[in-house]
């Protein structure tokens, strides 16, 4: 089985600064991709469920607790961080450009155990293309770099994902069963796949970036 599902940055809702849109919204997490004006403060509030945050554009942010504590943060583009469970705050963006961030919130808790990734996992087979961005017990998140008409081996995916397009992408996958599928993405799309295993070519003169965060 090979089910990818895409999502559209599509009816934009408020939230604590700037614009949200939710593009994935399932048992297991609610992706929301986020438009983040710079000196802007957001209304006091607080996040319940751990996440991945993946910085598509550099930036800076002050957040201040209500307890006095103050925290700043920055990130480079397209990096990807862990942000736990957090207390009443206010956050503002100091860096002086607006900011795009894909934020995963993790609706489940960290399992007993992870679901295991087995012999075809992409990171043992192929680590010139997939690296662990970081890990911990609830995701494993990769940087996955494949250059221009670069092959990728046939790899296996046994954990849910949600995966973030940093680049175009034009690809030629091609499934276990022989079955060739043209896969084509614009940068900054989210989508989210289950079970498969594959094999890659990308079909591109260009490098194709993806940050991918697996659900344990």
């Amino acid at each position: 089985m090979n089910r990818i599902l895409l999502f559209s940055f599509a009816a934009a809702t408020a939230v604590c600064f700037g614009q949200a849109n939710t593009v994935i919204d399932n048992d297991q997490v609610k992706v929301l991709n986020v438009v983040a004006q710079p000196h802007q403060k957001t209304r006091t509030h607080d996040h319940k469920m751990n996440r991945v945050m993946i910085y598509l554009t550099e930036g800076t942010q002050d957040i201040t607790y209500t307890d006095g504590r103050k925290t700043t943060t920055s990130w480079r583009a397209n990096e990807a961080k862990w942000s736990p469970a957090s207390g009443m705050h206010v956050a503002e963006i100091t860096s002086n450009k607006p900011v795009t961030i894909v934020e995963v919130e993790l609706k489940k808790p960290a399992p007993a155990s992870a679901k295991p990734t087995g012999p075809m996992d992409p990171v043992k087979l192929d680590p010139k293309h997939y690296k662990v961005e970081f890990e911990n017990p609830q995701v494993r998140v990769l940087n996955v770099l494949i250059g221009g008409k670069e092959p990728v081996p046939m790899h296996e995916h046994t954990r849910d994902r949600v995966v973030v397009y940093v680049t175009d992408m034009d690809f030629l996958i091609t499934s276990a069963d022989g079955k060739a599928t043209p896969a084509t993405h614009k940068a900054g799309d989210v989508g989210f796949s289950t079970y498969a295993k594959h094999k890659e070519d990308n079909r591109s003169d260009k490098a194709a970036r993806l940050l991918v965060v697996e659900l344990k």
